[in-house]
């Protein structure tokens, strides 16, 4: 009964999530903005809505941080290694030399808000005092990192966006048409979402069930397998953008929603009511830090490099490193579980 809960929520997090990504898709059209942009405020933050359902509700709730912080820290893991996935499917050459620099901007804030994460769970494992009230300090710096990250790249695309495509004056035949579209996808918007928030509040539950049978432990279950659940959204629309030709659109997708994962864990901890988050967890949650900064160093390395071909045939050896450091990843906090660390 347990696996069989555990199919029904994720079914419902991937069909809720295909049909909320396509509808903001639609959306996005209608903005005249780049897709790095679209990626990280529409697709990356609308296909996150179950990291933070199944966050809150992992600490409010259900009271499992592990299964919080280990679904946050592990989906910005499984995105990195879908990059690495989709690099195998894109036949142009390494996926990574087909998007924008701008991306390297979403990798840098990526470092940025993962590191400051990173910092506060040494901390808290080290008992060295980084309060807030009943927050940690890091949660508010996270949160305002990721605002000037919003900033940033707006500015940046905005001013991309300028010299690329001239300003539309839209008509008002158009303009009626785009808003009769908007009004009839909004209601469909907010349906799904709710759909996907409402699975993703009983998937800590679940995921604290599966635990126990198992003997897995919360980080590992939390990590890997709430973790991949949860980031259903994101598979649907990544290879949805690339079966477009979109390889920009997907890659801002992930990369922005391991911002906006970061931002989720600064919202858990306030929400967390019993003192900073990121003190009451286990320290093997540093292994998911380590793995995901040096994930997005091969991506930024990626997009920087634009190597012309790929190296291994059919995968470049971006895409293999990434896909690799997720095998090691799991690996490691497999072994941690069943040395009864979790």
């Amino acid at each position: 009964m347990i696996w069989l809960e555990f199919v029904v929520c994720t079914t419902l997090i991937l069909i809720s999530g295909s049909l909320l990504s396509r509808y903001g898709n639609i959306l996005s059209e209608t903005t005249g903005m780049g897709r790095t942009w679209i990626g990280l405020i529409l697709l990356g933050t609308v296909t996150s809505l179950p990291e933070l359902a199944t966050g809150l509700s992992a600490v409010t709730v259900a009271d499992v941080p592990e299964i919080a912080v280990g679904d946050v820290l592990g989906s910005c893991v499984f995105n990195l290694m879908l990059i690495g996935l989709m690099d195998w499917f894109y036949r142009p050459g390494p996926i990574l030399s087909h998007v924008d620099q701008g991306h390297i901007l979403l990798g840098g804030f990526g470092v940025l808000l993962i590191g400051t994460g990173g910092t506060g769970l040494f901390l808290g494992s080290q008992n060295i005092s980084s309060e807030m009230g009943w927050m940690g300090l890091y949660s508010p710096l996270i949160f305002i990192l990721w605002v000037v990250a919003v900033r940033k790249i707006f500015s940046h695309e905005k001013n991309r966006m300028k010299g690329l495509n001239p300003s539309k004056v839209l008509n008002p035949k158009s303009l009626d048409q785009e808003i009769g579209v908007n009004l009839l996808i909004y209601p469909k918007v907010f349906l799904n979402a709710g759909v996907i928030i409402a699975a993703g509040m009983w998937l800590p539950y679940i995921g604290n069930r599966i635990s126990e049978v198992t003997g897995w432990g919360d980080t590992f279950v939390g990590t890997l397998l709430v973790a991949a659940s949860t980031s259903l959204p994101e598979i649907v629309t990544s290879f949805s953008a690339l079966r477009l030709g979109a390889p920009d659109l997907a890659v801002a997708n992930l990369l922005g929603s391991n911002l906006f994962n970061m931002a989720v864990l600064s919202l858990d901890d306030f929400a967390y009511l019993k003192g900073p988050l990121l003190s009451h967890v286990s320290f093997t949650h540093l292994i998911s830090v380590f793995s995901a900064l040096m994930m997005t160093g091969v991506c930024i390395v990626g997009v920087l490099f634009r190597a012309p071909k790929k190296e291994l045939g059919f995968l470049s050896w971006e895409g293999f490193a990434l896909m690799i450091l997720y095998i090691f990843n799991a690996l490691i906090l497999f072994y941690f579980s069943n040395m009864g660390i979790s």
